[in-house]
């Protein structure tokens, strides 16, 4: 199983499962949880949700899920900014971890950048993981001036996660980059897109006709898959929402893309020439 590892010496599978918008339909919930479970079963550790997802939805489903694979299990939850005071992160990881039933996170992220200073919320992060409650802390949606920020102020950050697929590829201009360098794990939400137009795409069919899995032919999202974490600084957190898929996304780890794949896949989807905004949603 591809693998990526921290600077803290933690390795985890490079695909994880995200928990985007489960939790918040009851019809679906017992299929969410089968398919949190199936994808432990199956190696996947890494589990990502946050505070915010449907107010604490989310992190309880994902409890619920876990209770009795706690330790199988590298759980990551998120801070929203309007929490990220020194006190309002101390009081929002307790919260999370009475959400999710446990007594620890293995790690802790800004959901993204608020008013509060960066200082204080790392203040904030040191003093959760010196307190072992966190095993250590990251940050999301941060572009390359925050991230470099965040360094001068510490050099405990193991994570950046931002929005990258094929549909948006901004971030390989300089902070895909910047965080490898730096050492930062680059953790890749929404690596499927959005809405289901990128998985339309004839050249992700044409592609995927070239590729076989265990589970046979390859499919587009198991092509789109593959091309996030063909770099070897990036885990990917598809959403987990269904069982029937999560064989499939496991599968998408088989694939080697050729260099005739991945040009096909750059004239489709080209390569930033320039700086741009960084994505977020």
């Amino acid at each position: 199983m591809k693998t990526v590892t921290l600077r803290n010496g933690v390795t985890v599978p490079a695909l994880g499962m995200g928990t985007w918008n489960i939790g918040d339909s009851g019809s679906r919930r017992a299929g969410e949880i089968e398919s949190l479970r199936k994808g432990i079963e199956n190696g996947l550790r890494v589990i990502d949700t946050a505070e915010m997802y449907g107010n604490g939805r989310s992190e309880r489903l994902v409890g619920e899920a876990i209770s009795d694979l706690r330790d199988e299990v590298y759980l990551v939850s998120k801070v929203v900014p309007s929490n990220a005071s020194y006190m309002g992160v101390q009081k929002a990881c307790h919260r999370s971890l009475e959400n999710l039933g446990t007594d620890r996170l293995d790690l802790y992220l800004l959901h993204w950048r608020g008013g509060v200073p960066l200082e204080e919320t790392i203040r904030g992060l040191d003093a959760l993981q010196d307190d072992g409650l966190i095993g250590g802390w990251g940050v999301s949606n941060f572009d390359v001036d925050d991230m470099e920020e965040a360094e001068s102020l510490s050099d405990r950050c193991l994570v950046n996660q931002i929005l990258y697929s094929l549909e948006y590829r901004g971030t390989e201009f300089d902070l895909l980059d910047h965080d490898a360098d730096s050492g930062t794990v680059t953790m890749a939400y929404s690596p499927l897109g959005q809405g289901g137009d990128l998985l339309q795409h004839p050249v992700l069919h044409e592609i995927a006709s070239r590729h076989e899995t265990s589970l046979g032919a390859a499919d587009a999202a198991q092509i789109a898959l593959a091309w996030v974490m063909r770099r070897s600084n990036v885990l990917a957190i598809p959403k987990a929402g269904s069982p029937e898929h999560m064989p499939r996304n496991i599968a998408s780890m088989e694939i080697s893309l050729t260099d005739a794949d991945l040009k096909a896949l750059d004239r489709a989807f080209p390569a930033p020439k320039r700086k741009t905004s960084l994505a977020m949603i």
